[in-house]
């Protein structure tokens, strides 16, 4: 392959740094390959020096370790065509591909919608691409926002709901489904589960995932507690017991089953259920209980018309668990099982896609630079 068909493409996680390089044959509509792949770990004794601050602290060490691998590997840091970073906590985006700029720099090191490593994935992808002299780009971020009006209506004027989720592997494998049978993505009704750490279920239509539990909503998940009784949520907020930060962290880290359970390994969990343990088996079938029932409801958003559910994330290795939600929503539609994700890959075909000329990038402005007001709708132009 030569260098105008090879991606690298960087994932930043809580506690690794997903990179690998992906090639495209050459030809229209040659399949997108992976070439080389590596998970880098990155322990807790390494990121102890980090408590406390930014993610974006963390920028040169993981470069760093991104460089060593791709010298272990013998992989020449400037034979790229271009670096695809996971995309994160920007203002609402279309969905697509977006270069990298000094604006889209600058709002994630505010972090204004939060602080995650995910917010590292662009700074990451414009250092290496620097190197190669190529563009940088993020790929269907996680604030990927095509809902439909109506769902932002929280219950109260004074909040909005947000579109937050996973967004990339999501996209990425309704496209894949749609592929697989020979139909276009945009003639579908899908309702899209992604079963990771997080849980989103999601409601597509015409192209566009109108709907989707965030984060801090749905069905609780490995270490997210999902939604919570709000009255009792007041009382603690307000009972001197918790500070805000540690508040946080139990609704986003330390939640779900995590809390009840000890341990955020879905593996270890039904190790515990086979074991005979009672309130592992509850807390497990409750879990898959809310994801069912987060299913219905997306089935009434499209208003019961689905051509199929499709689940996919790490979780959805687990026959037991995908098992347990066939029953709850197969009378819906069919259910189809892609499992893990490979988001890696979903970056490397976006930035191919423009590196081939078959998508325009989208130019990230900052709100108050794209005149917006309301809702933080940016701008969109293209490429000159």
């Amino acid at each position: 392959m030569n260098a105008g068909r090879r991606v690298l493409a960087i994932n930043p996680g809580s506690t690794s740094t997903k990179v690998g390089m992906y090639a495209q044959g050459d030809g229209a509509g040659a399949a997108v390959v992976c070439a080389w792949t590596r998970c880098l770990q990155h322990a807790d004794a390494e990121l102890e020096r980090f408590r406390g601050q930014p993610a974006m602290a963390q920028a040169e060490f993981r470069a760093e370790a991104i460089r060593r691998a791709l010298e272990e590997a013998e992989i020449e840091g400037a034979g790229f065509a271009g670096v695809g970073g996971r995309g994160g906590l920007l203002p609402p985006l279309e969905c697509g591909t977006w270069l990298v700029n000094e604006a889209m720099i600058e709002e994630l090191r505010l972090a204004r919608r939060g602080d995650h490593a995910c917010n590292l994935g662009a700074v990451l992808a414009l250092r290496f691409a620097r190197t190669a002299g190529v563009g940088a780009y993020v790929v269907d971020p996680v604030t990927v926002d095509e809902w439909q009006a109506c769902a932002r209506i929280s219950g109260s004027p004074l909040m909005e709901r947000s579109a937050i989720g996973h967004a990339l592997n999501i996209k990425a494998v309704a496209r894949r489904f749609a592929r697989e049978r020979a139909q276009r993505y945009e003639e579908l009704r899908l309702i899209v589960v992604h079963l990771g750490s997080g849980i989103t279920v999601s409601a597509h239509r015409e192209g566009r995932m109108i709907d989707q539990n965030t984060p801090e909503e749905g069905p609780f998940g490995p270490d997210r507690s999902g939604w919570l009784p709000v009255r009792q949520l007041i009382q603690r907020c307000f009972s001197g017991e918790f500070t805000e930060r540690q508040l946080d962290r139990m609704v986003f880290g330390e939640g779900g089953l995590f809390a009840y359970l000890g341990t955020r390994d879905l593996r270890a969990v039904e190790r515990r259920v086979d074991a005979g343990d009672a309130r592992a088996a509850l807390v497990y079938d409750a879990m898959a209980y809310q994801i069912g029932k987060e299913m219905g409801a997306m089935a009434a958003v499209l208003e019961g018309r689905v051509d199929a559910i499709v689940l996919t994330g790490g979780m959805a290795h687990s026959e037991r668990l995908v098992e347990q939600l066939r029953r709850y929503a197969e009378w819906i539609a069919p259910v189809a099982v892609y499992p893990g994700e490979d988001e890696l890959q979903a970056l490397a075909e976006g930035v191919l896609r423009v590196v081939g000329g078959e998508e325009q990038a989208k130019v990230f402005r900052r709100p108050e630079e794209a005149g917006g007001g309301g809702r933080e709708r940016l701008v969109v132009q293209g490429l000159e």
